[in-house]
């Protein structure tokens, strides 16, 4: 069979779902048996992340370059015609904005969450209504749907009515690379970013639903008796939602609280393998790869115990509301006790390993290969 996916969403405009294609592409490659992946990706769109061209050492994977764009109206005529071109037999959508119509095979689209129909205050009007429209259009359009956690599973089935036969779940996976870093690397990471020897960590953007204001609130109140220790806050920066800075300049902890944005992926494993804690406070996440990606690196999780997130962390980090008065505690708890932070790094990498691209390509194979069939 030829099956195809869309892989001009890896690019830098999409670092989270970029990684989740380009993984599951990789992963892909060995499993394909007789059929045959047709990667539809687009050269000019900014990818400095992964390498396209690395893919088609897979004998099974051929590399399709097309010059449409995501969100364009060309797409949801150009694509349906380049699939018809290339004889696909199946198409998979990694993202709800694709085309709806016109299609000459049967589709599986890929939902991550419903944030704008569970969080609607957090988004303007115009981004609800687009949401729930082309949502519900890709669903009805789409043969399956593959969501990445039995948590947004539930939510995607509750707000949209999915039938439950018609929606897989494909837990996603820490990259290789996330793994315990020697020393040296950590060292080397710390230098670069002028970081001290005890850090909190947390990886997130500031969206309002990534709840950071709680997390910077818990930081302020730990007690002084670590006056070196600092909360580095990595991420993609939105400058609509400035309440983590707001936070920090009112609890006086500025000079204390790193807000660093532009840290490289190759970067991440060495910071998240030196924190003292990674802190993940968000309040709703489809799948949150960031505390599995801490875990993989042997930091302690303290996370927080909402939607798909004890899924993810389990029993290998210490899950507690999603708030700055059961944060705080929980934190102190993991920097002031010694033996348990280092039972904390030693059960990590394994919890970590028990997800894998591996498995998200056999699941998301059985799904193509349902469909098909």
């Amino acid at each position: 069979m030829r099956m195809s996916i869309d892989a001009r969403y890896v690019n830098d405009h999409f670092p989270g779902i970029g990684r989740y294609v380009y993984n599951l592409i990789d992963a892909l490659g060995p499993q394909l048996g007789t059929h045959r992946l047709l990667v539809l990706h687009n050269p000019a769109l900014i990818n400095t992340r992964h390498d396209i061209a690395a893919l088609a050492r897979h004998p099974n994977i051929a590399l399709v370059e097309t010059p449409l764009r995501p969100f364009t109206l060309a797409e949801q005529r150009g694509l349906p015609a380049l699939l018809r071109h290339l004889r696909a037999d199946l198409f998979h959508a990694p993202y709800y904005v694709r085309p709806y119509a016109g299609l000459p095979c049967p589709a599986i689209t890929t939902l991550y969450d419903a944030i704008p129909r569970l969080f609607p205050s957090e988004v303007s009007a115009r981004a609800r209504l687009l949401f729930n429209l082309l949502t519900r259009l890709a669903v009805r359009s789409s043969q399956h749907i593959l969501a990445i956690s039995a948590s947004a599973r539930a939510d995607l089935i509750a707000a949209y009515g999915i039938p439950a036969a018609r929606i897989s779940v494909t837990p996603l996976a820490a990259s290789p690379s996330f793994m315990p870093q020697p020393a040296a690397a950590i060292a080397g990471a710390h230098a670069r970013y002028g970081l001290p020897e005890r850090y909190i960590m947390c990886l997130s953007s500031n969206k309002p639903h990534k709840n950071l204001a709680a997390l910077v609130e818990a930081f302020g109140t730990l007690p002084a008796a670590s006056p070196n220790l600092q909360l580095v806050i990595a991420g993609h920066w939105d400058a609509r939602y400035p309440e983590a800075r707001a936070a920090a300049e009112r609890m006086q902890i500025g000079g204390r609280v790193r807000f660093i944005p532009g840290v490289a992926e190759a970067d991440l494993p060495a910071l998240l393998s030196g924190a003292a804690v990674f802190a993940f406070p968000s309040r709703y996440e489809g799948f949150g790869l960031p505390p599995l990606e801490a875990l993989a690196c042997g930091a302690p999780v303290v996370c927080s115990n909402t939607s798909s997130l004890p899924e993810v962390v389990g029993d290998a980090g210490i899950l507690v509301e999603p708030t700055a008065t059961a944060f705080a505690p929980a934190l102190a708890r993991v920097l002031g006790d010694a033996a348990l932070a280092a039972q904390m790094r030693a059960s990590g990498p394994p919890h970590a390993a028990q997800f894998s691209w591996q498995t998200t390509a056999a699941a998301t194979l059985a799904a193509y290969e349902q469909t098909l069939h």
